[in-house]
């Protein structure tokens, strides 16, 4: 993994970037763009986002094409009708996360070279090496309470990949659940969730889904629940690995919810790392260090690293990372001891609460690896 910071300064826009490149092999990038405040309002923000992004891709070259991306947005309902409905290919994210360094809108980019992608109805599909990737975005189903408005997603994601011959017990790799007023709503969501993975013979005997379920909200205002998620049709049995660091955290059904900690991916030439949101938390399930902002971020960062290095992987190896504060008050904090430790990793802090009030903060990350694993093909 190389990592570099590309600054944009005509017109004021930050790039963190992470790379992962392999002879002959797909590249791969990671990147955090951020906006320098110049008293502009929202639409001046993202153009200014959206022309270093286009900078970017051009100077990476012309076999470069952005896979997902999301828009961390300050005020959704009135920022989303104001973007783009289409930007190239790629599955494009919208939530009301707002980033926490005082601008309107932040963006996250995941780009390739060395694949076919092309955009079908809700979804951007990646194929190369017998591997189909499908990436969708902005699911919601604004009716209802949180419960049903999460099992009328899954329901409708399960459409989706049923028109492809996929299924979510066999192919779902990763969500993200983002809930309006999580405090109020995220019960219903686990709820929600539950009833649907039973049906689809996801079970503790089984397995679940690395996910991340944060506070976020959707633009439609009668929308209390969100959904990104990514598929993969391709894998062999035993190409997955789910990570669970039992020395450091306990199974997420223990407390009544459903999700992995993490998965790896193995392919022929590389490990990738999806790290579900994680938080202080011990192996009983508790949370750890009540109210103290700085003491949760060095358990939460023990925690992530206890599962990478069950999958053979390290810190070391990041190439991207999102952070979620309850009170924007820590910022200031969390930003000093993120810089400090991981400088040059791509990184966005955001405004979006944990689903317990007495978590402060909590984060996510991806991670790729160089790896030697004949028995699977290549990504």
């Amino acid at each position: 993994m190389e990592y570099f910071h590309r600054y944009f300064e005509e017109i004021g826009i930050h790039a963190e970037v992470s790379t992962f490149c392999l002879e002959g092999k797909v590249t791969e990038w990671h990147v955090m763009m951020h906006v320098s405040s110049r008293g502009d309002g929202f639409e001046a923000q993202y153009a200014r986002l959206r022309e270093a992004q286009d900078i970017l891709v051009t100077e990476i070259g012309l076999d470069a094409h952005v896979v997902f991306k999301r828009y961390f947005l300050s005020d959704s309902t009135n920022q989303r009708p104001l973007m783009s409905d289409r930007e190239g290919d790629a599955a494009v994210s919208h939530i009301q996360q707002p980033p926490l360094d005082g601008t309107k809108v932040a963006v996250w980019l995941y780009i390739q070279s060395g694949t076919q992608i092309k955009r079908g109805k809700d979804m951007t599909i990646v194929s190369h090496n017998g591997y189909d990737h499908l990436w969708t975005t902005d699911y919601v189903h604004p009716q209802g309470d949180s419960n049903l408005q999460t099992q009328q997603i899954l329901h409708a994601y399960e459409n989706c990949l049923s028109s492809l011959c996929m299924s979510l017990a066999e192919h779902c790799l990763r969500t993200w659940f983002f809930c309006r007023d999580v405090d109020t709503h995220y019960a219903g969501l686990v709820e929600g969730r539950k009833c649907n993975f039973h049906k689809a013979g996801l079970t503790p005997d089984t397995h679940y889904i690395s996910s991340t379920g944060i506070g976020g909200s959707p633009a439609h205002t009668a929308a209390l629940v969100q959904m990104d998620a990514y598929s993969i049709r391709g894998l062999k049995a035993g190409q997955q690995q789910f990570l669970y660091a039992l020395d450091h955290l306990n199974r997420t059904i223990e407390y009544g919810v459903t999700f992995e900690r993490g998965t790896r991916v193995m392919y022929g030439d590389r490990d990738h790392y999806y790290i579900s949101g994680t938080a202080s938390i011990d192996d009983k399930g508790l949370v750890v260090h009540v109210g103290d902002i700085d003491q949760q971020v060095d358990r939460m960062w023990e925690n992530v690293e206890a599962l990478l290095h069950e999958g053979e992987s390290s810190l070391d190896d990041l190439a991207q990372i999102i952070v979620y504060l309850r009170d924007s008050a820590d910022y200031e904090v969390v930003h000093e001891k993120f810089s400090k430790r991981f400088p040059m990793i791509p990184t966005i802090i955001t405004l979006a609460p944990v689903c317990r009030p007495t978590w402060l903060v909590e984060m996510e990350c991806i991670a790729v690896k160089q790896a030697l694993h004949p028995e699977y093909d290549a990504y």
